[in-house]
């Protein structure tokens, strides 16, 4: 099954279902109160993160380096505040886990181990040639 597809599905009903136990154990007006507070201290902070980032990115460009690090680390924040302003949840946790620098680091960490050892596959392509002249080389 298509991922999108999944996600597209499987996110507002994990989300309905979180609210609906909230719901039920701290009162309708709480867990909506709740939603509020935590997307507006996400963004706050996602805010906050993302200054840190592009001063850390500056201070790279002036010593000549290229901030990737930097620049991976602010699309990242840009995906953790757009997670923490969806209602729900599930999303401002997952939101909060990529704001905060220590987790950050973890998961790129995974993914760029994962994209390395995929990467090491493909390092060789095995293959035929076959030199062809051209009448026009010939000529000259």
């Amino acid at each position: 099954m298509n991922t999108f597809l999944l996600l597209l599905i499987g996110i507002p009903i994990v989300e309905i279902y979180l609210f609906i136990k909230m719901g039920s154990q701290i009162g309708a007006f709480n867990t909506i109160l709740l939603i509020f507070i935590t997307a507006f201290f996400g963004v706050v902070y996602a805010r906050y993160e993302g200054f840190n980032t592009l001063k850390a990115g500056m201070s790279q460009i002036v010593k000549n380096e290229l901030p990737v690090y930097e620049i991976i680390s602010g699309a990242a924040l840009a995906f953790a505040a757009l997670l923490l302003i969806l209602p729900g949840f599930a999303t401002d946790f997952l939101g909060l886990l990529i704001i905060f620098p220590p987790t950050r680091k973890l998961i790129f960490k995974k993914v760029s181990t994962k994209q390395k050892t995929n990467n090491k596959k493909r390092d060789f392509i095995n293959g035929e040639f076959e030199d062809i002249e051209d009448e026009n080389d010939r000529k000259l």
